[in-house]
């Protein structure tokens, strides 16, 4: 065999475990990165087993192994896309049918997202960059507590508010995380603010919790010097940040809480105790453990306390819910369990579950769980603020 026959085997076999992580989930933590990049990024990273396949090689065994392999390597990572394009049909008509039909305008330079998967956006997704300033929220416990607020300059105002609560197994990130989206609604005239809390497992629950609502606070008291409409504020978070957006919006009971987003979040602490991730990905037990200060047994309040799912009532605001099927990290049981509970409760809600994705399905603008979830946040949003306006 040929050493270009080789290379291309080798290649081919990588490529080949690549695009099966876009079937089945990562059995060790350090595929899960991989497996974000085959689902959100497969479609662009089906170049490479396909400019193997045009390589002149040999007519041995080993290379028709690595045309099989190459072949079938460009058709996994491809799969992803076209799943989701299966996914997205009828996708507008179910959010109509739940929050009624919407058409965010957008502004100059910054348009709406005019469909849930446009194929002419899958290299890249622009949007304006706003800057955000910081500002200190919070003083405790000797941490200093900042946000990041985006205000596009030329957004009339005064501007509704969408707290942005991050992700990282509690113990983990900062305000800086995935900022495309923050950009991307704070360009569409939308103010957002990107808040850092105290972290596992030095600070225990309460403690997260505590400073989300008082970064709350303090964005009330100072909305009219921040030019902010204090009567039309939405939470979004992804992951840990789910949980506690969540447990924020369900527990304040404020009614210029208008809606809550929350991508692949923990909804039921209990549940999540009784059901195990797969010890090889994360040690979920141990995670729970730093961020609620024990087990069950030891600190069974703060594992009540601590779930969304048993705060839901009939005036709790509207939720939006985007959860990966495949994630290994927090199962998409967690929302489906809330999204049953919404319903009893009779809360306007819709829960998306897309089938190919896995945890951070939002990673990539571009890529098919991002774009879906751009445009689903942009759309909730907009009809949250909009009947925010009416009633005002």
């Amino acid at each position: 065999m040929e050493l270009l026959d080789i290379l291309r085997l080798i290649l081919s076999s990588l490529l080949f475990g690549l695009g099966l992580l876009g079937f089945f989930k990562a059995p060790v933590g350090s595929l899960w990165k991989p497996a974000v990049a085959a689902t959100e990024w497969g479609h662009v990273l089906a170049v490479f087993p396909l400019l193997l396949l045009l390589l002149p090689g040999g007519v041995g065994l080993g290379s028709q192994i690595a045309w099989g392999l190459a072949a079938l390597a460009a058709l996994l990572l491809l799969s992803s896309l076209g799943r989701a394009l299966g996914y997205v049909k009828g996708l507008e008509a179910r959010f109509a049918q739940t929050f009624g039909p919407v058409l965010p305008q957008g502004r100059p330079g910054a348009p709406a997202r005019t469909s849930p998967l446009v194929l002419g956006d899958l290299l890249s997704v622009s949007t304006p960059k706003v800057v955000p300033t910081r500002h200190t929220y919070r003083e405790v416990d000797g941490h200093v507590l900042q946000l990041d607020l985006y205000r596009s300059p030329d957004a009339p105002r005064p501007l509704p508010l969408v707290v942005v609560v991050h992700g990282g197994s509690w113990n983990s990130g900062d305000s800086t995380q995935l900022d495309w989206l923050n950009s991307y609604l704070a360009a569409r005239g939308v103010a957002v603010a990107a808040i850092n809390y105290r972290l596992a497992p030095r600070h225990t629950f309460p403690s997260q919790r505590d400073d989300v609502l008082a970064a709350l606070a303090w964005l009330r008291e100072n909305a009219s010097q921040l030019e902010l409409d204090a009567s039309r504020i939405a939470f979004l978070g992804r992951s840990a940040g789910g949980q506690l957006a969540l447990l924020a919006a369900y527990t304040a009971r404020d009614p210029a809480i208008r809606a809550v987003v929350a991508l692949y979040a923990p909804t039921d602490m209990n549940w999540g105790w009784a059901n195990p991730t797969n010890p090889r990905v994360m040690d979920s037990p141990k995670t729970l453990r730093e961020y609620l200060g024990g087990t069950p047994a030891q600190v069974q309040e703060h594992f009540d306390a601590a779930s969304p799912i048993d705060f839901v009532i009939p005036s709790s605001p509207p939720t939006l819910l985007v959860h990966g099927t495949r994630d290994e990290l927090v199962f998409a049981e967690q929302s489906r369990r809330l999204a049953r509970r919404l319903n009893e409760a009779k809360v306007p809600h819709l829960e998306l579950e897309l089938p190919w994705a896995t945890h951070g399905c939002d990673a990539n603008p571009a890529g098919p769980g991002g774009q879906i979830t751009t445009w689903a946040v942009e759309r909730f949003l907009t009809a949250a603020f909009q009947r925010g306006s009416e009633s005002r």
